[in-house]
């Protein structure tokens, strides 16, 4: 028990975070066989622990290299404590896809649009037993805010507040994919002990932040000893490989030419 928060048992993680892992090798046997090809494992945020993860527990065995994006233990571990204030500041339901795109780029949860366009698209979903009527892609000017309960009697109040629910989902027609509220249990066994579970893998390793003040204690010695290579994308967001796709690509890119798993075409500087 944490700050009032229970946490998941060690065991019940145990069963869950693996079976994450299990999925994404079995995604690459069940496309290439007995005989994979080469493969880099790339992954951003929680992905990236799940990339940490799998790496370490062999499940891909044609594994040559293991890239995180702006995933750090410490920063995430220090960020778990507010994520429940950033959930709920929100909105529940967009009036339109070009709604929820406007308004992940407006509120800087992605800083490239064309990026938007492609990741909030299944993100959201329509809400159940609504149909989306046709032309609803105009963008819609500011951010959607939840509507306050009426202080009256608890019948009374429900009553409207379903009716007021069945209103909102025929005006706003799109709401989140996922309720990541209610995933707050699973939070902590996602990032502890990341940092030195990535040190570990025996295989080349690429971290990419949006800024250096992004490393802890662990990773800051591992970089320092060589452990594993570091680029700093700046004037990115959380998001770094859909604000700055380009270098994204360059810097994957140019730690496979480094370490020989390819050989550059077309002129490619690295």
């Amino acid at each position: 028990v944490g700050e009032g928060k229970s946490r998941l048992p060690a065991e019940a993680f145990s069963a869950f975070f693996p079976s994450l892992c299990r999925d994404v090798g079995n995604v690459v046997e069940a496309m290439y066989g007995d005989l994979p090809p080469p493969i880099m494992l790339i992954g951003h945020s929680m992905g990236g622990a799940i990339a940490v993860h799998t790496a370490s527990s062999n499940l891909v065995p044609s594994l040559l290299g293991l890239c995180m994006i702006d995933v750090v233990e410490g920063t995430a571990m220090d960020a778990l404590n507010s994520m429940q204030n950033f959930l709920r500041g929100r909105p529940k339901t967009f009036k339109s896809l070009e709604n929820a795109i406007e308004w992940s780029v407006k509120s800087g949860q992605i800083r490239n649009l064309e990026s938007a366009r492609v990741s909030m698209v299944g993100q959201v979903k329509q809400c159940e037993g609504i149909t989306s009527p046709e032309g609803s892609k105009s963008i819609v000017e500011g951010i959607i805010e939840e509507e306050e309960e009426d202080e009256e009697g608890s019948e009374s109040v429900n009553k409207r507040k379903k009716e007021d629910d069945m209103e909102t989902k025929k005006d706003h027609p799109y709401t989140w994919r996922i309720e990541l509220a209610k995933t707050e249990k699973y939070w902590d066994g996602w990032f502890r002990g990341l940092s030195n579970l990535f040190l570990s893998c025996p295989i080349p390793k690429l971290l990419l932040l949006a800024g250096v003040d992004r490393l802890d204690k662990d990773l800051t010695i591992g970089q320092m000893q060589g452990k594993f290579q570091m680029q700093v994308l700046p004037q990115c967001g959380h998001a770094v490989h859909e604000d700055a796709p380009d270098k994204v690509a360059e810097a994957v890119a140019t730690f496979l030419i480094r370490h020989r798993f390819a050989e550059p075409i077309g002129g490619f500087q690295w």
